[in-house]
C-alpha cells in the first residue's frame, strides 16, 4: 500500500492542523475543519493514512508546502555526511547550508533545520488528529481502534525519536496540546525518552503480528524501534529481553520471518523492496497522479517518490541523470572497505594509512586501472568508482559523472539510485529534476537488528554470541554468487572477505570491531552520526577524519568537531521565536554552545 499525500478520498483532510510546527497546531485562518465530519472508519481511517505519508518528508497542499532534501528520512546530510561517509558533493557554489552542515558550522538559522524541524512536527501532529478524532467516532469496532491507536503511537514516537537524534533536548506534543486549550507553546526542558519508550511500548502490545497492508507498522517494527531506543540510551539490559523474539519470531507485513536477503544490493533496489530484511521502510511511489506545481513554480510528479535524495545522483556529460552532483561518498569510507589479502578482514587500525586508489585528477579520456588490493564486495554495492559498473548504466567513467572532483572526489553515491532498465517505470515521468524513484528508504534492516544485537551482547553479556552475529552479516557478503560483476560475468574486483574465527575475549576490541561492521553494512544509509554520538567517540572518529581529509578536500580546513557542543544540532531559531506565549516568553531554549 502505498500512503499517497494527494488524492486521499476524503479530500486533503490530513492538513487539519495546517501550519505543520508545533507552535501553531491548529491555526484556524488555515483551514479549520468540522472534525466531526472525519469521526468515522473511513475519515480516520484517511487521516491514519496522511501520518504514515510524512514519513517520505514531503508534502504538498493548496495550503502549505514541506520538502526540501534536508528532509529526507535516508538523513543523508545529518547522519552520513555528518558521520565522515560523504561530502556534500556538487560544486563549491551550490547550497552552502549543507556545507555549513558539514563543516559543523551550524547556525539555529540554517534553513535546513527549520525544514527538517516542520516536518517532523507536521508527522507529530498528524498522529494526534488521528488520535484526537477517533474518540469522537462510533463506528470504529474496539479491536479497529486499538490498532489504530497503536499505529498512529508507533508514527508519533518515530517522528520525536528523529527529533531527539537530531536536537536532543526537545518537546513531547501529544494529542492534549492543540490550539483550542492554549497550551501549544510546549517547553523542551526535560527529556521526552520516556514518553517515546511508552508510545513504542504500546504499539508493541497493540499491533498485529501481520500488519494490514505493506508499509504499516506490525508489531515486531514497534519491538524493534523500541530496541532502538533502548540501545541508543544504553540500556542493554532491556534490550537483551527483546532480541530473541525479533530474531525467533519477527515477522515481516506479508508474514515472512525476517532474514537477510541473500543479495546485499536487493535492499536497495526498487524491484525487491518490501521483502524479508525490510523491518521499516518509508514507502515510495511515483506516477500515480500526483503532479503538482509547488509555491515556487516547478512543476512534475514525483512527490510521492523518493523526493527528498534527488540531487544524489553523478552529474556530468552523458551520466545517469545529469544531476546533481551531490552526496559524494569519502575516502575515508572507500578506505574502510580494503581487507587482508588472506583472512579477508578489516585493518581496524591501520585502514587510513594508504588510500584505496581512485581516479582523482584523471580525466575520463586517459587511462585508468582500478584499485587491485583485496576489498569487501559490499564497497562495489555503496559506492560508484572509476572503472566499476554503476548498476547496469555503464562502468563509472570517472571524472565525466563527478562535478567538480577538485571539490569533491572522485566517487558517487549507489544505493539510492535506480537502475537503467527501471527509467519511467519506477521513476516519475514529468517534472524537474526527473529523479524521483519508487525506491524506499530503509529505516531498519534486520541486518541492524543483528548488529545492535551483537552491541547488546558485547556490552552486558556473551563476547562470542556477538561475533556468531557479526559473522552472520558478513557471511551474507560473502557469498560470491552475490558479488557485483562485469559485462563478461566476472567479478567486478578483487573481493575478499572473511570471518571472526578467534574467540572474543577482549570487550574493547569486540567494540571496535562492531563498530567498524556496522560502517561496512549500513554505509551512506544516514546512521554514522548518530552511532558515533550515542557512542561517546564522535569528537575523536569526525577530528581524525577531518584531519587526513584536508589535505585534499581544503574547503573543510576550517571544520572542526567540538566536544559537548556538535553531538546535536542548533534548535532552529524561528521555532524558538513562535514558542513564546502571551507574555512574550520563549518556552523553548537554544541547545548549548549555539
Amino acid at each position: 500500500m502505498k500512503f499517497r499525500k494527494k488524492n486521499l478520498t476524503i479530500g486533503l483532510m490530513i492538513f487539519l492542523v495546517c501550519s505543520c510546527d508545533i507552535n501553531n497546531l491548529n491555526q484556524p485562518a488555515l483551514g479549520k475543519l468540522d472534525e466531526s465530519k472525519l469521526a468515522n472508519k473511513t475519515g480516520v481511517e484517511a487521516l491514519l493514512i496522511g501520518a504514515y505519508s510524512l514519513l517520505d518528508g514531503v508534502s504538498i497542499d493548496d495550503v502549505h508546502f514541506i520538502g526540501g532534501n534536508g528532509n529526507s528520512p535516508s538523513n543523508w546530510i545529518y547522519g552520513s555526511i555528518c558521520g565522515s561517509e560523504a561530502y556534500e558533493g556538487s560544486q563549491q557554489t551550490d547550497i552552502p547550508e549543507i556545507r555549513n552542515i558539514e563543516k559543523f558550522k551550524s547556525i539555529a538559522s540554517n534553513l535546513f533545520f527549520d525544514e527538517k524541524w516542520t516536518a517532523i512536527y507536521a508527522g507529530v501532529a498528524r498522529t494526534n488528529t488521528v488520535l484526537r478524532v477517533m474518540t469522537k467516532a462510533t463506528d470504529i469496532s474496539i479491536e479497529d481502534q486499538k490498532r489504530i491507536a497503536a499505529e498512529a503511537r508507533f508514527l508519533r514516537a518515530f517522528y520525536h525519536l528523529e527529533a531527539v537524534k537530531l536536537w536532543n533536548n526537545v518537546p513531547f506534543v501529544d494529542e492534549t496540546i492543540t490550539y483550542d486549550a492554549g497550551n501549544y507553546h510546549p517547553a523542551n526542558d526535560k527529556s521526552i525518552w520516556p514518553n517515546i519508550e511508552n508510545d513504542f511500548k504500546f504499539s508493541f502490545a497493540n499491533l498485529p503480528a501481520k500488519a494490514t497492508a505493506t508499509g504499516r507498522a506490525n508489531k515486531y517494527a514497534a519491538e524493534a524501534f523500541l530496541l532502538k531506543v533502548y540501545v541508543f540510551q544504553h540500556k542493554f539490559q532491556e534490550a537483551q529481553l527483546l532480541i530473541p523474539d525479533l530474531i525467533n519470531n519477527g515477522s515481516t507485513a506479508n508474514g515472512l520471518k525476517y532474514a537477510l536477503l541473500k543479495n546485499y544490493a536487493d535492499n536497495f533496489n526498487i524491484e525487491t523492496k518490501n521483502r524479508e530484511e525490510s523491518v521499516f521502510a518509508a514507502q515510495m511511489s511515483v506516477n500515480d497522479g500526483a503532479d503538482y506545481t509547488d509555491p515556487g513554480g516547478n512543476v512534475g510528479g514525483g512527490f510521492n517518490g523518493n523526493f527528498a535524495d534527488e540531487l544524489n545522483f553523478p552529474s556530468g556529460n552523458n551520466s545517469v541523470t545529469l544531476c546533481c552532483g551531490f552526496f559524494q561518498p569519502s575516502q575515508w569510507l572507500v578506505n574502510h572497505f580494503k581487507t587482508d589479502p588472506v583472512t579477508g578482514l578489516p585493518d581496524l587500525d591501520n585502514f587510513n594509512t594508504v588510500d584505496v586508489k581512485n581516479d582523482g585528477g584523471i580525466l575520463s579520456r586517459t587511462a585508468f586501472t582500478p584499485y587491485d588490493g583485496t576489498l569487501d564486495p559490499r564497497l562495489d554495492w555503496t559506492v560508484g568508482r572509476r572503472g566499476i559498473p554503476y548498476l547496469d548504466w555503464a562502468d563509472h567513467p570517472g571524472a565525466d559523472w563527478i562535478r567538480d572532483q577538485n571539490y569533491s572526489g572522485p566517487y558517487s553515491p549507489k544505493k539510492n539510485v535506480f537502475y537503467k532498465s527501471q527509467v519511467g517505470i519506477y521513476t516519475n515521468t514529468s517534472g524537474w529534476p526527473p529523479m524521483a524513484s519508487a525506491n524506499n528508504v530503509n529505516l531498519i534492516r534486520f541486518s541492524d537488528i543483528l548488529l545492535w544485537a551483537a552491541e547488546v551482547e558485547i556490552e552486558s553479556g556473551d563476547l562470542n554470541k556477538a561475533r556468531e552475529y557479526v559473522n552472520q552479516v558478513r557471511r551474507r557478503a560473502a557469498d560470491p554468487s552475490t558479488w557485483l560483476k562485469k559485462s563478461d560475468g566476472t567479478v567486478a574486483a578483487n573481493y575478499k572477505i572473511g570471518e571472526y574465527t578467534n574467540p572474543w575475549n577482549d570487550k574493547t576490541y569486540a567494540r571496535k570491531v562492531l563498530r567498524y561492521e556496522r560502517m561496512l553494512e549500513l554505509g551512506m544509509e544516514g546512521h554514522r552520526f548518530f552511532d558515533l554520538v550515542r557512542w561517546g567517540i564522535a569528537d575523536t572518529e569526525i577530528n581524525a577524519y577531518l584531519q587526513k581529509e584536508k589535505m585534499t578536500r581544503t574547503y573543510l580546513n576550517d571544520a572542526i568537531f567540538k566536544k559537548g557542543i556538535n553531538e546535536i544540532f542548533p534548535i532552529p531559531q524561528r521555532q524558538i521565536d513562535l514558542s513564546a506565549g502571551a507574555d512574550g516568553t520563549r518556552k523553548m531554549i537554544q541547545n548549548p554552545g549555539y
